[in-house]
């Protein structure tokens, strides 16, 4: 009988899970901003009795036990975003976009732009003639034809710079994170704050009930992962490495929002045959939602880490996401079920 992971899943943990969620969320974090966003993840480790560490580069990651055999659990918490390319004579602003940034996806978005001294002001993504009441042809939605309209008295370009807005700030979309009755979880940035959140709930759980890790466990938080490095950094002693990040959920692909997926290839190439096949065995005998899928179009943390010269055995799992790097959406049975497929690696 399907589970979908309930019996391993308090809903202490999952209530847990769900507030890391809409903490991590709240913290803008586009790739080479995430000071904040990693801090956050210190803080909260720091508290649960753990001593987590801060990369130079800055990833974070903590030890939660064991001996032996070294797994690496990692999660990204750089978003997407968008950077000033230059401040038009208008006292708008040109974006250049920070990862795989869709702009047809951000039209009409509120926003956020933060100045290296400090400031932030809010804002609107916008095409140069967003009115349907006045555009004589639609407009393609291309970078070149994105502009950031100051929710300021700005009229040009020396007015803008007075507020100290320059090139190369960063521009952040809102999230809007929501929760419904009915446990749709809706999101920007569900990639990869949500498996952030389920690796606190983990790393929680395991300090709160004092289980014992058959083996070395770590978990790593990146933060270049929209930018195709974030995990080419890990523990020397790694063994194996699971990136846990959104499943994929579209055409032609079996996962849904309420299942956990097991990527068995992507744009990189096929995922460690072996690994894949425990993980999948595992999903099976405990009686879990999941699927087995390839990704046309994805790249991920563990990867950067092979591509780096480790020799490991490397995989990928997540809840299943809807509508990647728009407005997300996916689902607390998704949840459940990647939760449980960890707890069940681990052995707990």
């Amino acid at each position: 009988m399907n589970t979908t992971g309930k019996d391993k899943v308090s809903e202490q943990t999952l209530a847990y899970i769900q507030t890391q969620l809409k903490n991590l969320t709240a913290i803008p974090s586009p790739t080479g901003f995430t000071a904040k966003a990693a801090q956050y993840v210190i803080d909260t480790l720091k508290d649960m009795g753990y001593c987590p560490q801060k990369t130079r580069k800055g990833n974070v990651q903590a030890v939660l036990g064991g001996v032996g055999s070294p797994l690496v659990l990692a999660a990204h918490v750089d978003t997407l975003g968008a950077m000033v390319r230059n401040i038009k004579a208008n006292g708008r602003l040109r974006p250049t976009t920070i990862g795989g940034h869709q702009w047809r996806t951000a039209d009409g978005e509120n926003c956020t732009v933060f100045t290296r001294d400090g400031r932030s002001y809010t804002g609107v993504v916008l095409n140069v003639e967003p009115s349907s009441h006045v555009a004589d042809k639609p407009v393609e939605i291309k970078e070149e034809n994105m502009e950031i309209l100051l929710d300021e008295n700005v009229a040009g370009k020396e007015e803008t710079q007075a507020l100290g807005i320059q090139n190369g700030d960063i521009i952040a979309m809102d999230p809007r994170t929501v929760i419904t009755k009915s446990g749709y979880i809706k999101s920007r940035f569900l990639d990869d704050k949500l498996s952030a959140s389920i690796l606190l709930g983990l790393a929680k759980e395991l300090k709160d009930s004092g289980a014992a890790l058959s083996r070395k466990v770590t978990i790593l938080f990146t933060v270049n992962e929209e930018i195709g490095h974030g995990g080419s950094v890990v523990p020397d002693d790694t063994d194996d490495m699971i990136s846990v990040d959104m499943g994929c959920v579209g055409g032609d692909l079996s996962c849904t929002e309420r299942m956990v997926s097991i990527c068995v290839k992507d744009s990189g190439g096929p995922y460690n045959y072996e690994l894949t096949t425990e993980l999948a065995d595992l999903a099976k005998e405990n009686g879990l939602d999941y699927a087995l899928d390839v990704y046309p179009h994805y790249g991920s943390d563990v990867e950067a880490t092979l591509r780096a010269g480790y020799d490991i055995r490397h995989g990928l799992i997540g809840a299943g996401v809807y509508a990647s790097h728009n407005y997300e959406r996916s689902h607390l049975d998704g949840v459940r079920n990647t939760y449980a497929l960890i707890k069940a690696y681990l052995g707990l």
